[in-house]
């Protein structure tokens, strides 16, 4: 069994692709797995990390803006169409693979369109709410489009080869229960404990925000525990604290790191997650029910982080708050009203558990092997 991947631009792209190899690979002793993204994509570092082979197109994203730079670098990617077609080609020629998988990313067009048009078992799994540009143009030639919502269907064109799998999350977010997590963190106290975050690299302007909320809780005597990522902030969060006179001590009600490298551990602790909505993210939340507060990032293609973020909001399942429209006050006021109302709480986990698909990397196997049977 050979079974190319294709996929690239954002690790949300990547991480599933990367799960469904190595599933793919314990189930069946001998498949053959290859991977193809972009030329200039971070796939380039992630997928070789995790000791697969990479072969890549020439391949640019599309800019929907209309000012003449964006115009430029449109005309551009149409250019170097053809060469991303030649260079498809020559992956599926050298490879023949059984089955082709598109897991999002530009790169991911050029492969998977050449091998439905070679009559090869072709899918591709979105883990935004609403199809990305790519994503949209493959659905109407791939035999299987699989999906994180049941809300998401109602976007396709062929609703009938759509599939709701979910998108897959790492097995370590399941083994802690909350009691076991906090006991794991040293939170032996009945305070409530709040997890924030804005992505691996951090937001700077919500990192502000950030400011404002910690001085807030401090200067009420620290009534929840805390623990926040600052990313690429951390050094003028942390100084900008110390600025304030708030003093931030080792093993305190409050704690900010630059990286929260035990993700699972810590999200599994906490009662109020506070985050950005991408597609990664909400796919941690919803496996594991956590009630949360949704900050989408406007600095996304298609804006896909608030269509995300609305998708949970509908169902009750989070609170949705616009970047521009709020404040540190606001965000630390909104989440201290959340976590005093324990039903509403109890209300959201029961929508997240509804909204959830209890193990997505075996719908999806169990979808990509009907396609090869």
């Amino acid at each position: 069994m050979k079974i190319l991947f294709t996929c690239g631009g954002t690790a949300g792209h990547i991480n599933p692709a990367i799960a469904l190899a190595r599933l793919f690979q314990f189930r069946h002793q001998g498949c053959q797995v290859l991977f193809a993204g972009a030329d200039n994509g971070m796939e380039r570092t992630l997928v070789p990390h995790e000791g697969y082979e990479l072969r890549t197109v020439h391949v640019n994203t599309i800019h929907r803006a209309w000012k003449w730079k964006d115009i430029k670098h449109n005309v551009m990617t149409v250019v170097t169409l053809p060469q991303a077609r030649r260079q498809a080609r020559a992956i599926l020629d050298e490879f023949r693979p059984d089955l082709v998988v598109g897991t999002g990313g530009y790169a991911s067009y050029p492969v998977v369109k050449e091998a439905a048009r070679r009559g090869i078992p072709t899918a591709v799994h979105e883990s935004n709410a609403v199809p990305g540009l790519t994503t949209k143009m493959l659905s109407k030639v791939v035999d299987r489009v699989m999906v994180g919502f049941e809300d998401s269907r109602q976007h396709y064109p062929h609703p009938e080869r759509v599939v709701v799998t979910g998108t897959p999350v790492r097995r370590d977010f399941f083994n802690d229960t909350r009691r076991e997590a906090r006991q794991k963190l040293g939170l032996a106290d009945g305070k409530p404990m709040v997890l924030s975050y804005w992505g691996s690299l951090g937001a700077d302007v919500m990192n502000r925000y950030m400011a404002d909320f910690i001085a807030e809780e401090v200067g009420e005597g620290c009534p929840i525990h805390h623990l926040h990522g600052a990313g690429r902030n951390y050094a003028w969060l942390t100084g900008e604290l110390g600025r304030r006179g708030v003093a931030l001590t080792k093993g305190g009600d409050v704690e900010v790191r630059e990286y929260i490298y035990d993700m699972p551990l810590v999200m599994a602790a906490a009662d109020l997650v506070i985050c950005r909505a991408g597609a990664s993210t909400i796919s941690e939340i919803t496996a594991i029910a956590k009630p949360c507060i949704l900050v989408p990032s406007p600095n996304v293609t298609n804006n896909h982080q608030e269509k995300n973020a609305r998708v949970l909001e509908q169902h009750g399942a989070a609170v949705v708050l616009l970047e521009p429209e709020i404040d540190g006050k606001r965000l630390y006021g909104t989440a201290k009203e959340l976590l005093a109302d324990r039903d509403r709480l109890t209300a959201m986990s029961k929508s997240l558990t509804e909204l959830s698909v209890t193990d997505a990397s075996e719908e999806i196997y169990q979808t990509l092997i009907a396609l090869l049977k």
